[in-house]
């Protein structure tokens, strides 16, 4: 995890600056389901609150089509489908986002420590929300495209070669960055950051369960950012 640690730690210190505060919950699926030799199912469902764990902020259905071309290298292309919640000039109402993603990981090790390097790309087509009456309807598409780093180390707390049973440490941070066009969302390259910690079992080799903190910091349009302090709970499927 020492290898880990200047990368993410300066972003948390980069979190640190003044900006809107938020508290939401995260709960999230991620599963990878074998299909053949060399290829997955790949891909998540999240359900994401609002601030204060008012109402639902967004419902996220990902999946994709992965290659394996090693045992450490794998391709995966997909789909997504966001359900957003949104506010414009004191209307809220929901959005849609439809969005194509390709991503690269590499695995690693470290001693026993589980190191996932991950490169996703995303088209994504957001809903443009305008007001009509006392509620929002949606018309027409934004495009935008973003880059995204993942790294995500696993250390296992009990010593045990090769690690199939007992609880661990994870620790992991993503940037995201849009490139392209940027005046249809905050007209910036940098989008947001986010930083986790947590802890987990693996009950087997097919099923992690995992609780932690993230921080989520948000860039938005003109100088407003958001902090967003979340709790967590996340399963991981492998069939």
């Amino acid at each position: 995890m020492k290898r880990l640690l200047p990368v993410v730690l300066l972003c948390f210190f980069v979190s640190l600056s003044h900006a809107q505060t938020q508290h939401s919950g995260w709960g999230a699926v991620f599963y990878t389901i074998k299909l053949g030799k060399r290829t997955d199912l790949f891909g998540d469902v999240q359900f994401r609150s609002g601030d204060n764990f008012s109402q639902m902020q967004t419902l996220l259905l990902r999946g994709g089509l992965q290659y394996k071309f090693k045992p450490n290298l794998m391709a995966t292309a997909g789909y997504a489908y966001i359900l957003p919640r949104r506010t414009v000039n004191g209307i809220s109402g929901y959005g849609e986002e439809h969005r194509l993603w390709q991503q690269l990981i590499y695995l690693q090790t470290a001693g026993a420590i589980a190191i996932q390097h991950r490169i996703r790309l995303e088209q994504r087509f957001i809903s443009r929300s305008v007001i009509d009456g006392e509620s929002l309807r949606n018309e027409g598409n934004i495009f935008s495209n973003r880059f995204r780093y993942f790294v995500r180390g696993i250390q296992p707390l009990i010593s045990q070669k090769p690690f199939v049973k007992g609880p661990y440490a994870a620790l992991q941070n993503e940037i995201m960055l849009q490139f392209g066009d940027k005046s249809g969302v905050n007209g910036r390259v940098f989008d947001q950051n986010r930083l986790y910690i947590a802890f987990g079992y693996r009950f087997s080799k097919r099923f992690d369960l995992e609780a932690g903190y993230m921080n989520q910091y948000v860039r938005g349009h003109g100088n407003a950012f958001t902090n967003n302090h979340i709790g967590q709970l996340a399963g991981y499927l492998r069939r």
